[in-house]
């Protein structure tokens, strides 16, 4: 009877993603461990917590991004550029108000992230990589709070 109820879970799993997340619920909320479908439910944290890290990940290249070009395209600048910068260090601060643990990965990948955001800005606006630093020139505070007129060069 056991497996049986796991073959179901995973098939509903399958079948019906929504519905096995309000199965599992209740059944986590009713306490009946012995029938939550634990392999899916690990993937699914497993899951969400790579999720997180990648909207970080993302949303602070294109804040990097928008950065290096506010700082080396001073003639071509534009509100929508301002704007991509606020909406994306919004994204940011709420990520972190839901999980201020990540604010050290941050840190962590804010070099990888500037790399990426350096070829992007070369492929955006045909300056050359060399134009700009090989090392992230800012911190995470000046990358995430600091005012515009900060890159000013």
């Amino acid at each position: 009877m056991k497996t049986e109820l796991k073959v179901s879970q995973s098939e509903l799993y399958e079948a019906d993603y929504y519905l096995w997340i309000q199965d599992t619920l209740e059944k986590l909320k009713h306490q009946n461990y012995s029938q939550v479908d634990w392999k899916n439910l690990l993937d699914e944290i497993e899951d969400i917590e790579k999720s997180e890290r990648r909207s970080l990940s993302s949303n602070l290249v294109i804040v990097l991004l928008h950065l290096l070009k506010w700082q080396y395209q001073i003639d071509r600048r534009s509100q929508s550029w301002e704007l991509s910068i606020v909406e994306h260090r919004i994204r940011i601060e709420e990520a972190l108000e839901d999980s201020p643990s990540l604010k050290s990965y941050l840190t962590e990948i804010l070099e990888k992230q500037y790399r990426k955001a350096t070829r992007l800005a070369s492929a955006e606006t045909g300056l050359s990589i060399e134009d700009f630093p090989a090392k992230c020139p800012y911190s995470i505070a000046e990358v995430l709070e600091s005012s515009l007129e900060t890159f000013d060069c």
